[in-house]
Order: C-alpha cells, then sequence, then structure tokens
C-alpha cells in the first residue's frame, strides 16, 4: 500500500476505534437516527483490525497496539460466529461484548495516541 492509502486506513482504523471507545451515550448520539445494522460494524471492525498488523508492520502504527487490535478482533470474531441480527444502537448499552470491546479500544487508543478520549469522527464519515 502507499503512503497515502496507509495514512487513510490509519485515520479510519483511530475513527472508528474513537467510535467504540466512546461512552455508551456518546455513541447513541453519534449515531443519531442512522440505522446500522451490529453485523455491519462487526464486520469492518474486524477487517480495520486485520489491515492494522499491516500498517505497523509499514511503520505507520505502534508495535504495542497488535495486542489490542487483536483482542479486539479475537473478542468481535466469537460475536460474528453467531451473527449478530439488529441495529447497533439497540445493542450498545444491553449486550456485554459492547463494553468488553469499549475497553479494548480504550487500551489500544491509549497505546496509539496516549489518550482514549478523542474527538468523534464527523457523523457523516
Amino acid at each position: 500500500m502507499n503512503d497515502l492509502g496507509d495514512a487513510h486506513m490509519r485515520t479510519w482504523a483511530l475513527r472508528f476505534l474513537t467510535l467504540l471507545a466512546a461512552d455508551p451515550e456518546d455513541q447513541l448520539a453519534w449515531l443519531g437516527r442512522q440505522a446500522v445494522e451490529t453485523g455491519s460494524v462487526v464486520e469492518e471492525v474486524l477487517r480495520l483490525c486485520g489491515s492494522w498488523e499491516g500498517l505497523v508492520q509499514r511503520g505507520v502504527g505502534e508495535p504495542a497496539t497488535l495486542a489490542d487490535a487483536r483482542a479486539v478482533a479475537r473478542r468481535l470474531g466469537e460475536v460474528a460466529d453467531a451473527p449478530p441480527t439488529g441495529l447497533w444502537a439497540d445493542e450498545l448499552a444491553v449486550e456485554p461484548v459492547w463494553a468488553e470491546v469499549r475497553s479494548l479500544a480504550r487500551q489500544f487508543l491509549l497505546t496509539e495516541l496516549g489518550d482514549w478520549r478523542q474527538p468523534l469522527p464527523p457523523a457523516d464519515s
């Protein structure tokens, strides 16, 4: 991948992980009236976590984040084995997996950026 592609992928991964790390009320506010399927979120996060390893190998991400990205992927991989149905907004506060993913995403951002508290991405991105 070229430098521009790597930079774009890193930005996208960090934005998505920032959303995953946010408090549930902030996630719900970000979602607004969007009807985002849980399965789509799981697929996207698994894809980003898988891409992260290549980014780290090319020097775009911190090597210490690999364990965090793998932990997020492992946890969501368990969910993917029994494909989730329904809207992500409906599951955020009631499904324990999202609290676990939130904690893992926070650790990832803490390792990569020094603080998990980051501005949420624009809602249209």
